[in-house]
């Protein structure tokens, strides 16, 4: 089917697609605000600031690129965002260029093993055996109906401008995994039905890296690292700020809620 790529206005652009893609329609009317093509790419690659990425990128109103979906879809190369950050940054943009380096790496990964990439890479280390996890995505979570003001904060941000900061993405994928034990393929999937910038590569391998179907060790946090990292804005306004936080504890507390069987041989 070939597509129209000239339209009047934005709007009669997104009518257009309503009416191409139903099914993408049908299952959710929200459109993201960013803007495709080579200039808008070219445009917020002169706004980077990778001399600052290292120190403030964890946090949430911290200098982060917004370059993902330009590069998830071609329209800019990790070679020449490469070239501009150490041209602009120097030694500076070492962090920087490191996490395009992962993102090359993810890349090679799914190369090799394709469809793979939807399996678990290596056993989990969290003592949970692969059928203590649920399979599908409960409803709340997809919904943003959790009642956790943080996590039903990232859930609508995401499906509504398909984009998540990456901090975010570990925050939500470790609460859907570790806390509400759910296969990671489910949180998987979610992400890819709204993030511009998803891709197999570098989403199915974060989620596993937070699983620890692909590390060490499993991701999770505290209370006290949400906070540091957002400014307190979600907690301040949450019903469970000040009872009943399930990430509120120390991180051998956590650890101990999370993972009780971690150190324990299967029976």
């Amino acid at each position: 089917m070939k597509l129209k790529t000239e339209f009047g206005d934005r709007e009669e652009l997104l009518t257009y697609l309503r009416a191409t893609f139903t099914a993408a329609a049908a299952r959710s009317s929200d459109v993201a605000e960013l803007r495709g093509g080579r200039k808008a790419a070219e445009a917020v690659l002169q706004q980077i600031q990778p001399q600052r990425y290292a120190a403030t990128r964890n946090h949430l109103r911290g200098t982060v690129s917004r370059l993902s979906a330009y590069l998830r879809h071609g329209v800019l190369t990790l070679a020449e965002v490469r070239r501009f950050a150490l041209q602009r940054g120097g030694k500076q943009a070492e962090k920087f260029v490191t996490e395009l380096a992962w993102r090359e790496y993810w890349q090679r990964v799914y190369a090799k093993i394709g469809r793979d990439i939807w399996k678990d890479r290596e056993s989990g280390k969290t003592g949970w055996r692969p059928a203590d996890y649920t399979d599908g995505l409960p409803e709340d979570i997809a919904q943003a109906a959790t009642g956790l003001r943080c996590m039903d904060s990232f859930a609508t941000e995401l499906r509504q401008t398909g984009y998540l900061h990456n901090h975010a993405r570990m925050w939500l994928a470790a609460y859907v995994v570790h806390w509400r034990r759910i296969r990671w393929q489910a949180g998987a999937r979610w992400f890819l039905t709204h993030l511009l910038d998803g891709d197999p590569a570098s989403n199915n391998l974060s989620w596993q890296w937070v699983a620890s179907t692909f590390s060490v060790k499993p991701y999770y946090f505290n209370r006290d690292n949400l906070e540091q990292f957002t400014d307190g804005v979600y907690c301040r306004t949450c019903q469970h700020y000040r009872n009943g936080c399930p990430f509120d504890g120390s991180y051998d507390e956590l650890q101990a809620r999370l993972f009780p069987r971690a150190n324990q041989a299967y029976e």
